[in-house]
């Protein structure tokens, strides 16, 4: 398979500027994989495709303030996007700025605070070394990490938050989950629909384009991945009960894909009898880094039902829908939703798919 499989024409008019408002207001383009049917709904139905005993699973991540702004001794403007946490002063970054070589030194005013180039990787990532911890820091120094596609000023930066966030540590939102309302997760609780929560924080891949021709030369970025043994037990008991799982968003499918590997052939808490009965592979816990990447040919192990965004053509995530959907089916899908006015990428409408 080559990039170019996954390209498709997007002018730019279609591109999401701002969230719904409401958050449950937003598009719900629902897609049935056995019959490829189509329906045209508003995110708030949802709960009229989601059965008792079915559960969601939602990346409760937070998105830091990761974008921040330096100088260099020279007076030099630098940006610096924070991926991920290596050490107690030592974070993996993104740097915008010329010469921004190992053994550079920034500041970042109005604090004291300075930070050393400590190591250099591929393209603008970086090392660096702060000259103290700074997360107490970030709310004075740093802004909220939106993609560069999205040019309008965020009025609110929690609009940028799930309802459900708990977690600090991305650099970007888990979007499939801004649609959801804490009343809409309500009426989906008394309808017997249940919640689990896992943690996957986006780091690198979800701002790295993919430059290889062929998808299957593509490395993908490690990020951190979460799941514990109280939300494992609900993903599997729900499971073995007859409901489905339901993957709120790409970040939380990822992380339970890899937690269905990781389990290699079901978790050793479960009766062995059980196992020989499931075409399923049960979740197991789990706290490491992931770089899973989905594409078609994967052979899905625990999800069911994936909610989820519009993506960018090219991109990590399109590939992973398509292994789900088929590319064909899903490009197709993608011209109908232009063709009915849908939004697209973080702030655009949602896509259910049965």
């Amino acid at each position: 398979m080559h990039l170019s499989d996954f390209d498709y024409d997007l002018p730019e008019s279609f591109i999401a500027q701002t969230p719904a408002d409401p958050r449950d207001s937003s598009k719900l383009f629902v897609l049935h994989r056995d019959s490829g049917q189509i329906e045209h709904r508003i995110f708030r139905e949802i709960g009229d495709y989601l059965r008792a005993g079915d559960v969601l699973v939602v990346n409760n991540t937070r998105v830091l303030p990761a974008r921040l702004h330096a100088t260099k001794a020279t007076g030099g403007a630098v940006e610096i996007l924070l991926l991920q946490r290596e050490a107690e002063l030592e974070w993996r970054v993104l740097v915008g700025g010329k010469r921004v070589t190992t053994g550079v030194t920034l500041n970042f005013p109005p604090t004291d605070i300075t930070g050393t180039i400590t190591a250099e990787y591929e393209g603008p990532q970086r090392q660096i070394r702060f000259s103290r911890p700074i997360e107490g820091e970030l709310t004075q120094l740093g802004e909220m990490p939106l993609p560069p596609y999205i040019r309008t000023r965020l009025a609110d930066a929690e609009r940028y938050q799930t309802v459900y966030n708990r977690n600090e540590g991305s650099a970007a939102a888990p979007t499939a989950g801004l649609h959801f309302t804490p009343e809409l997760l309500l009426a989906l609780r008394d309808q017997g629909v249940k919640l689990a929560y896992c943690t996957l924080n986006i780091g690198l891949d979800t701002f790295q384009p993919v430059k290889v021709d062929v998808i299957t030369d593509h490395k993908i970025h490690k990020e951190r991945a979460q799941l514990d043994a109280d939300n494992a037990k609900v993903i599997n008991e729900a499971k073995l009960a007859g409901g489905r799982i339901i993957a709120v968003g790409t970040t939380a499918a990822r992380t339970l894909e890899t937690a269905a590997i990781l389990s290699a052939g079901g978790d050793a808490a479960l009766p062995q009898e059980i196992k020989d009965r499931c075409a399923w592979r049960p979740v197991i816990a789990f706290d490491r880094d992931t770089d899973l990447f989905i594409y078609p040919g994967y052979e899905w192990r625990a999800v069911d039902v994936m909610l989820t965004n519009f993506h960018l053509p090219k991109s990590t995530l399109l590939m992973m829908l398509s292994s789900l959907v088929g590319r064909e089916r899903l490009l197709a899908a993608y011209e109908t939703a232009k063709a009915n006015g849908y939004r697209f990428f973080s702030f655009g409408d949602a896509m259910l798919v049965l």
